[in-house]
């Protein structure tokens, strides 16, 4: 794909490209990803709904090459992909309503946005309502990666800039993105569609986006 490779903003290496087996993930593999991640390495990796891109909550650059690789706004609303509730707890208020809303919803297509407590990086909130999107996917792989990481990833769909469908394939990515990336991971077949988006901030629960997660639980 042509008039995608402007996106690094200085010279990397290639992209090493790591194949999981989808259903019993190599667990050495697994820890090298997690390596590269825990040295601020930026990752395109497969989950339930489609491919993402994915960075320690604490990696500056890693935020900032998500926002350049897909052209984002400062009011973007990053993704927390989480491994389960304990985790989910720990970076966003969530009254008892809630708790149950989200709890039937889990794991699953969905990400809810919340007020995000002091355990979030500013630079992550959005800028008025500081609050953060959460999720907590239902796929092997991405959790194999969630446990051996031990904290949330900082996520954010794979949809290149002027594409109205995110990207699927690891070939494809490592070839459009080669330089932009430090790692992508391939588990075979992926979802092609996002997820769903529930704002869950205020009183009443709003769809901002209809996506792989029926909408009709919170409607």
């Amino acid at each position: 794909m042509p008039g995608h490779g402007g996106f690094a903003s200085k010279i990397r290496g290639v992209a090493k490209y790591i194949d999981l087996h989808p259903d019993n993930p190599q667990p050495r593999l697994i820890g090298q990803v997690v390596d590269l991640l825990r040295g601020d390495g930026l990752i395109a990796y497969p989950t339930d709904s489609s491919y993402a891109l994915g960075c320690r909550l604490g990696n500056k650059e890693g935020i900032d090459r998500i926002k350049e690789i897909r052209r984002l706004s400062d009011d973007h609303h990053f993704t927390l992909v989480c491994r389960d509730f304990a985790q989910f707890g720990q970076f966003v208020h969530v009254s008892n309503a809630v708790f149950r809303l989200v709890k039937a919803a889990t794991p699953g297509g969905y990400t809810f946005i919340l007020p995000a407590t002091k355990e979030v990086p500013r630079r992550l909130l959005h800028p008025r309502k500081k609050t953060v999107g959460v999720r907590i996917p239902d796929h092997v792989v991405t959790q194999a990666l969630l446990a051996e990481l031990g904290e949330p990833l900082l996520s954010s769909t794979l949809l290149l800039p002027d594409e109205t469908e995110p990207m699927t394939q690891g070939w494809e990515i490592k070839e459009t993105l080669d330089h932009s990336l430090d790692a992508v991971i391939d588990a075979g077949e992926c979802g092609a569609t996002p997820t769903t988006v529930v704002d869950l901030s205020q009183d009443e629960p709003e769809i901002l986006r209809r996506g792989t997660g029926d909408p009709s639980l919170f409607e």
